[in-house]
């Protein structure tokens, strides 16, 4: 369930769900000054059931000799920024209007290919545009296996978890509007030229930039502060993570908090399933926090996209906008605004399918997108990252998570709670070794433990530049 969470004067904490009666909204000040607002209307529900912040916790030790192939990880499982072409132009270089006609046609051709035919277009408050399209008429079904075929039904969802299946709460901006998308059609965030512009290329746009990965966890400006598992047979992963608005510094960085469902040999065959919040100016062109999907197949070098961006990913719910901002978020020493995240995969067919908030099932991986992947996961990984340019030659203000350190606890750090995998029987079952690591401790950090109520969880973030991250 999508829940808030407030803090006591005595210090304990307690939930409660976000109702129709007493919504509240978050918007970016910094980039728009207007206030949305809602009528009231529907029916107030309030819990009572209290939790106690006082957690008396088992906390995860960080290993002495981190293996390799975690910090090798660390490094090619990062979702980055598409860097700019004008970060390589040079100042001199005079403006040449026939390529750059040539170019516009080139965006212009490649946005027909993305942006489907809308039975119904949704302006956002934000200023998205979501279009309404037809199920099979989505990117996924271009691909030569999806071809002539339609959405699957829903699969057996993991033993031990039971959701409520119902959509009652809004948690995206567009949906504010009050307008949905018909029957028979999914929401998809309508990309613009712009959107495009600001890639590296055309061809690159929204995938990872290529780049040669070194096994040296800190390299290439990305940080992390994740906990993950490793050593077994994974089907799925399950996670509840609260949203914030982190600062990121300038267009090419980013902040993202996410699970990973991971398998290969972390070389060229490497297999990810990845799925979260994250802020991206350069991929979306404001710094809201954004409802993300990502995948690949060979290490992030051809294949793979960001959310619909490509042909792979088919999308079954007509609620969910992927890539459109969540609201509201968490404040620090107020609200707390979690979501929560399954991945699993399909045990009669193979497909990895995502689900989103309070049992709403967003779609799914077919099975024949990935190598490794086909059968199963090889690790789990939860947490944060960012993209550190080091800016003017200093460490980047880019804030991970609410940009505080995890010592903070409840209400002012980041969280990731209730950590759970799927099983061989397709049934969800605790952690059983997790293990925590923070690759620059200084700028961000990471603390775990366990109790009855979070089950496994850790606090993780920071703000970056500090005294004692220069």
């Amino acid at each position: 369930m999508v829940a808030l969470c407030w803090m006591d004067l005595v210090g304990d904490m307690a939930p409660w769900t976000k109702t129709r009666k007493n919504k509240w909204y978050y918007f970016d000040h910094r980039r728009r000054q207007h206030q949305c607002t809602q009528p009231q209307t529907g029916l107030a529900e309030e819990t009572t059931q209290t939790i106690s912040s006082n957690m008396a916790s088992s906390h995860c030790n960080i290993s002495p000799i981190i293996p390799i192939f975690v910090s090798f990880l660390l490094v090619v499982s990062s979702v980055s920024p598409v860097h700019s072409s004008q970060t390589d132009r040079p100042a001199n270089q005079t403006f040449q209007p026939g390529e750059e006609l040539e170019k516009l046609k080139m965006v212009r051709d490649h946005l027909q290919k993305i942006n489907k035919p809308a039975l119904k277009t949704i302006q956002s408050p934000d200023g998205d545009l979501i279009d309404c399209v037809l199920s099979h008429h989505q990117p996924a079904f271009d691909h030569p296996l999806l071809q002539g075929q339609k959405p699957l039904d829903p699969p057996e969802r993991p033993t031990g978890h039971n959701p409520t299946g119902a959509v009652s709460e809004d948690y995206q901006l567009w949906s504010f509007s009050g307008e949905t998308c018909p029957e028979g059609t999914i929401p998809i965030r309508r990309t613009t030229e712009e959107d495009v512009v600001r890639a590296s290329s055309i061809q690159r746009f929204g995938r990872k930039a290529r780049r040669h990965v070194r096994r040296d966890s800190s390299s290439n400006g990305h940080e992390h502060a994740v906990g993950y598992v490793t050593g077994d047979q994974y089907y799925g992963a399950k996670a509840s993570i609260n949203v914030w608005a982190p600062r990121v510094a300038n267009q090419y960085e980013f902040s993202l908090s996410q699970m990973w469902v991971i398998s290969g040999s972390f070389g060229d065959d490497l297999n990810t399933i990845e799925a979260g919040w994250q802020v991206s100016p350069e991929l979306y062109g404001d710094n809201y926090p954004r409802f993300f999907t990502y995948w690949t197949t060979d290490a992030y070098q051809a294949t793979g996209c960001y959310n619909l961006l490509c042909s792979g990913f088919v999308q079954t719910n007509s609620r969910i906008a992927i890539g459109a901002a969540i609201s509201p978020t968490s404040s620090y020493k107020g609200g707390q605004f979690d979501i929560s995240l399954l991945v699993w995969k399909d045990p009669k067919h193979g497909n990895w399918w995502l689900e989103f908030g309070s049992g709403v099932l967003v779609g799914y991986w077919p099975a024949f997108l990935f190598t490794h992947l086909r059968n199963h996961a090889s690790m789990v990984q939860f947490g944060g990252e960012v993209v550190n340019t080091r800016p003017s030659g200093f460490h980047t203000s880019t804030q991970m998570g609410s940009g505080h350190f995890a010592g903070e606890g409840f209400g002012k750090a980041s969280y990731f709670r209730n950590l759970q995998v799927v099983d061989w029987d397709n049934s969800l079952i605790p952690l059983s070794n997790l293990r925590v690591l923070a690759d620059h401790p200084s700028c961000y950090d990471i603390q775990g433990g366990i109790n009855n109520v979070w089950g496994n969880y850790f606090y993780y973030g920071g703000p970056g530049r500090n005294v004692r991250c220069p």
